[in-house]
């Protein structure tokens, strides 16, 4: 089986809640809005999780799109998930701090028949790999700690 390896570094920045990410030279920052203690200088890692889902259904359609026979105009997701505040923020063991839900909604522009719309959504969605992360689970390996003095 064929494999790739991404690679990314995240770092605090010194303001607030900012966080600073990089990979490949690109660089991102998140944090979060200020009435949960951040600067509001970017969006947030949920919601960059989310981006990070709607951009890779995206990336799908248009890479498959032609070889489907599937005249691509426009195509946009929207998408919302629900996230246990009391879990992540107040470390309540009863309540799980991930998404508990997110839903999307695929918007196409297409001349293709209904049919042919609903197998290429199905296709989009069976080769996405942030959604078949986040739908059937990825392990993630207990951290190597470095401590820098």
């Amino acid at each position: 089986m064929a494999k790739s390896t991404y690679r990314a570094i995240s770092r605090k920045l010194p303001a607030g809640l900012a966080v600073e990410s990089e990979s490949r030279g690109f660089k991102v920052i998140m944090d979060e809005p200020t009435s949960l203690g951040g600067t509001n200088t970017g969006m947030n890692p949920v919601e960059a999780l989310l981006a990070a889902l709607g951009s890779c259904q995206c990336i799908a359609a248009a890479e498959s799109a032609k070889s489907h026979d599937i005249d691509l105009k426009e195509f946009w997701v929207e998408l919302e998930g629900d996230l246990g505040i009391d879990g992540c923020r107040r470390g309540d063991p009863n309540v799980r701090p991930g998404l508990q839900e997110v839903r999307f909604t695929m918007h196409i522009k297409t001349d293709a028949s209904q049919d042919k719309v609903e197998a290429f959504q199905k296709l989009i969605e069976s080769r996405c790999p942030v959604g078949d992360s986040l739908g059937k689970g990825v392990t993630i390996k207990p951290a190597t700690i470095v401590i820098e003095r």
